[in-house]
């Protein structure tokens, strides 16, 4: 699990959560002149992560206002590159960056550079939901910096191309933290900077200024995500990801050979291992094992039995079968008194 704090304003005396809430989100970001029509009762809920120097905090909270005015950018600037990814659930936010205006709602990126002015506004009465990224400058080598900075305060896309990458990474990374571990972190980390680079330079049109190394790796990525979505289509095969991404087969035999991997095999694993959990859910138990196949993208039941047990060591009706057994015993140990809690403990 990567390191992570948690604030909610719950936790904290009303008359002083909207103070706490200002320093923490100070301490968090750029500083900031920070205001709400809720200040009296303030709600908010954040968790704040690290990879290295790069913070990420999901976050809910009321309706607010975050200015960062040329005064304050004088005083002193960290340098940082703000990202956020507008969440389901939330209001439209007025972002008002240097000369650049816009609405972003849901599914929607911008980027902020705490060296520039900044206006962000949540609309009256509405919820800001999203996910909040901090990533110093220094992290970009100058060429790709140039491009970043060429699109900040800009709406960009969070559901096609590298944007559509870039917030399910953000929204994996938020979701499942348990999944990883602290070693993670420097190839984490280096693919969020990947993404941020390749993401600016499809803004700009400009791939061809990346380096070999980091064109391959957002590639990667992309076709990668691809597949994550598309597993359950049975047209889905190394050629048609290929076409898909208007690139050869042999182009994407080298990606995934780089990585330790074929693209058939990757294909195969999203595919069995999508089953694998279906057949372990016990919300789809009475769900026929065919059924399971062709949801997963197997048009032939025998094929993906046979896949399936060479995956696994066990055949898909086996492995669902002893799923339910464990969960089963430990539903009913769940029920059983702790030893130290003997009969005098059962209310008469």
């Amino acid at each position: 699990m990567l390191p992570e704090t948690v604030l909610r304003t719950d936790d904290v005396a009303p008359d002083i959560r909207f103070d706490v809430w200002r320093e923490a989100m100070a301490a968090t970001m750029s500083p900031m002149h920070i205001s709400s029509q809720h200040s009296s009762d303030f709600w908010g809920h954040t968790r704040l992560l690290t990879l290295d120097d790069v913070l990420l905090w999901p976050v809910a909270m009321q309706a607010s206002r975050y200015r960062r005015t040329t005064e304050l950018v004088r005083r002193g600037d960290p340098e940082l590159y703000h990202i956020t990814l507008v969440l389901p659930g939330s209001g439209r936010l007025r972002v008002d960056h240097s000369d650049r205006r816009h609405l972003s709602s849901v599914n929607d990126l911008y980027i902020l550079d705490s060296s520039q002015p900044c206006d962000v506004e949540v609309e009256e009465n509405e919820l800001a939901v999203g996910i909040g990224v901090e990533i110093p400058r220094s992290n970009f080598p100058s060429t790709a910096e140039k491009g970043i900075g060429r699109i900040t305060g800009h709406r960009i896309s969070g559901q096609e191309g590298f944007g559509a990458v870039l917030s399910y990474f953000l929204s994996h990374l938020i979701s499942r933290n348990s999944a990883h571990q602290p070693s993670d972190t420097p190839r984490l980390k280096q693919i969020l900077l990947d993404l941020v680079t390749a993401l600016a330079a499809r803004e700009l049109d400009s791939q061809a200024s990346l380096c070999t190394e980091t064109r391959r790796r957002s590639t990667f990525l992309l076709i990668r995500s691809y597949i994550q979505r598309n597993y359950h289509d049975p047209a889905l095969t190394p050629r048609s990801v290929a076409a898909a991404h208007f690139i050869s087969p042999r182009q994407l035999h080298r990606l995934f050979e780089a990585e330790g991997i074929t693209a058939a095999a990757y294909i195969r694993g999203r595919r069995l291992g999508e089953a694998r959990r279906r057949l372990a859910d016990p919300a789809q138990y009475t769900t026929s094992i065919q059924t399971i196949a062709q949801r997963c993208g197997y048009t032939s039941a025998a094929h993906f039995s046979r896949s399936f047990s060479a995956a696994y060591g066990m055949a898909p009706r086996e492995y669902r079968e002893l799923e339910h057994r464990q969960q089963l015993d430990t539903e009913l140990r769940s029920l059983t008194l702790p030893p130290a809690a003997g009969r005098d403990a059962i209310p008469a």
